[in-house]
């Protein structure tokens, strides 16, 4: 049961502001390290924590008005003269944001947070006091057991089942019994952390709240570092009573002129639609005259527009600015930096630029692990770019515009860049690709080299990167959102990664094609041009069909074979598509040109490279083809 009873619908509510007004908080916490007497960025963080409060308090989630009645006296302090900004100083304010954000989570799920660590709720007493503060504890390094991905799950087991027999037996490790749950946390803690309190007691000094909570913290960090290590197992479900990852946001701000002009239009839609039904009902009664004829086919021209309009003002409606999210991004460039021992600025333009909510979700996840990289991979070290001729802060610039109908994403850096055979060497040793084919690469095509599997550059593990996992989910990531991503580097002067989208998925431009007496339909984004398929230009490369296009050799597949059909010996017409790095002549029966069309999922079935489908002006059915997994089936 809910720990907060009838209050759900208030708790939603402030849920959502809250979420809002701690990202903005973030990001002007990151601000206030370059410019920290800036008294407006200090009135504006301490209202965002007093707002929290006020709300954490009517809904009695006490842990939580704690943390930040702690962090807002402590910025009033700051914001009268009486304390400066520290670098350290503001390390214990994002953790504390960082405890925050977990008590939403568990707020989300239902449950009253848990308390703050103590160490945290001190060294804040201990600011506000004057007292002085040192750098926040670093998160805990992957363990070696994690680093090489052995032995990582089945230490976890062997801890839990330890806690188990102890509390079963009715012992402990140090005294204590098992708690109401049944778990003896004592126990726990000791076989799970490898600590001993003080004295060399086996039962750590803490209290069962505490002991519980270094449980669960040292499990996340020994389960994260297990997954990390292992990407292809499947993700552990939460034990006992810890908290499951909050939903994806459902809701959305809209501002009401746009909710009107979709209200207008409906109204419009209805009176169009009575004087169809007008023009119908003549048609019955015989009245099949020219000025008949002229009224229907201009309700129906006024009708198409409308609805068109209504479509447009929909999808607008469903636009968000990319700020909302790209906000969030300040923070984490920052403290992935500190970790690094990096001075590094994320610079945001083009927050402004909309897009729909769907994409703006899918893409957070590719550009956390983008920005990780550039601060990573890309920026050097203070000392590093001295020696370059740098200055010591280095800058990664997050660009959003849009462009027709896609909108472009780019993350850029002054960094070290890349160099096309260090990639080369890198990629053979790793594994990625032979050496053979490695000699054939151009600059570029070696720069792509980073988006293959166990991919990575580094020589040592680290929670940041090491592993090769990332840039070959990211680049699959984008595919599925009918997009396209490129790399550009210049070895001494930093790389630029360019992510090119759709607006939105609901509306698919498309090209229609005839396969036999079936209607499909391939994303626009894939196609290049079409071109004719000649028998006499055919040419044999190890008995398979291909076509000289401008120099290159392309592979002609037909589309029958891909779909597990026997195609047919009728003439072809050639769709030139791309797929990843992969350019091939898909041969088709026939066109139907070009159109926009709205996806419906198929429920219960997923057909081999099909997404989804629609409907023909006809009403016939359309499957909508995913062409990156059709490739991958068949190369």
């Amino acid at each position: 049961m809910s720990a907060f009873g009838d209050a759900q619908e208030l708790l939603q509510d402030f849920l959502t502001e809250a979420a809002e007004l701690l990202e903005d908080v973030d990001s002007k916490l990151v601000e206030l390290e370059g410019n920290p007497s800036d008294n407006g960025l200090l009135n504006t963080v301490f209202r965002g924590f007093h707002t929290i409060k006020g709300g954490a308090g009517f809904l009695e989630a006490h842990s939580l008005v704690e943390v930040c009645h702690k962090t807002e006296s402590l910025f009033d302090l700051l914001r009268s003269g009486k304390m400066l900004l520290s670098a350290e100083l503001l390390d214990i304010i994002l953790a504390a944001t960082g405890e925050v954000r977990r008590m939403f989570g568990e707020m989300h799920n239902g449950h009253q947070p848990s308390p703050a660590p103590a160490d945290l709720i001190q060294s804040l007493i201990d600011a506000i006091d004057g007292k002085p503060v040192g750098k926040a504890a670093a998160p805990a390094p992957a363990s070696a057991a994690a680093a090489d991905g052995s032995g990582d799950c089945d230490e976890l087991e062997a801890a839990f089942e330890a806690a188990a027999a102890a509390s079963a037996g009715g012992g402990s490790a140090g005294g204590g019994g098992a708690s109401p749950d049944g778990v003896n946390w004592n126990a726990l803690y000791s076989v799970v952390t490898g600590a001993e309190a003080p004295g060399g007691s086996a039962a750590p000094s803490f209290n069962a709240a505490e002991q519980a909570q270094m449980v669960t913290d040292s499990v996340s960090r020994q389960s994260a570092a297990a997954v990390r290590a292992r990407p292809e197992a499947p993700a552990a479900k939460p034990r006992g009573g810890a908290s499951a990852p909050p939903p994806k946001e459902n809701t959305i701000r809209i501002d009401t002129s746009r909710f009107d002009q979709i209200l207008n239009l409906s109204g419009e839609i209805g009176l169009t639609k009575n004087r169809l039904n007008c023009l119908r009902q003549n048609l019955a009664q015989g009245g099949n005259d020219e000025e008949t004829r002229r009224n229907l086919d201009m309700v129906i021209g006024q009708l198409d527009m409308l609805v068109s309009d209504l479509q447009t003002a929909v999808m607008k409606a469903r636009m968000q600015p990319v700020g909302s999210v790209f906000k969030k991004y300040t923070r984490l460039a920052r403290d992935v930096a500190r970790n690094l021992g990096k001075d590094v600025e994320l610079n945001i333009i083009g927050a402004e630029t909309e897009v729909d909510k769907s994409i703006l979700e899918e893409l957070n996840d590719p550009l956390v692990h983008l920005i990780r990289n550039s601060v990573d991979h890309g920026v050097e070290t203070p000392a590093e770019r001295r020696a370059a001729g740098k200055p010591d802060k280095g800058t990664v610039t997050l660009v959003a515009k849009q462009a027709g109908d896609h909108i472009i994403v780019e993350i850029s850096d002054d960094g070290k860049g890349m160099k096309p055979e260090v990639l080369r060497q890198k990629a053979i040793e790793k594994g990625c690709i032979a050496p053979d084919e490695a000699g054939q690469l151009s600059n570029d095509e070696c720069l792509q080299l980073i988006f293959l599997p166990g991919f990575s550059t580094k020589t040592e593990v680290t929670d940041i990167s090491g592993r090769g996992v990332g840039m070959d989910v990211v680049k699959t990531n984008i595919q599925k959102l009918n997009g396209r991503i490129d790399i550009k580097s210049e070895p001494g002067q930093g790389s630029r990664i360019t992510i090119s989208l759709p607006l939105t998925l609901a509306i698919l431009p498309v090209l229609m094609l005839r396969l036999e007496e079936q209607i499909y339909s391939l994303p626009l984004s894939c196609v290049r041009e079409i071109i004719p398929i000649e028998d006499e230009k055919i040419q044999h490369v190890s008995g398979k069909p291909n076509l000289v296009v401008r120099g290159d050799v392309l592979p002609i597949v037909d589309l029958a074979t891909l779909l597990g059909r026997v195609p047919s010996p009728a003439p072809k017409v050639g769709v030139l598509a791309v797929s990843g790095q992969r350019t091939v002549i898909l041969a088709v029966d026939s066109l139907l040109g070009q159109d926009e069309v709205m996806i419906k999922p198929l429920e219960g079935i997923k057909p081999k490279g099909v997404s989804g489908a629609t409907l023909s002006g006809e009403g016939l059915l359309v499957l909508v083809l995913e062409l990156r997994e059709l490739m991958e089936s068949y190369f």
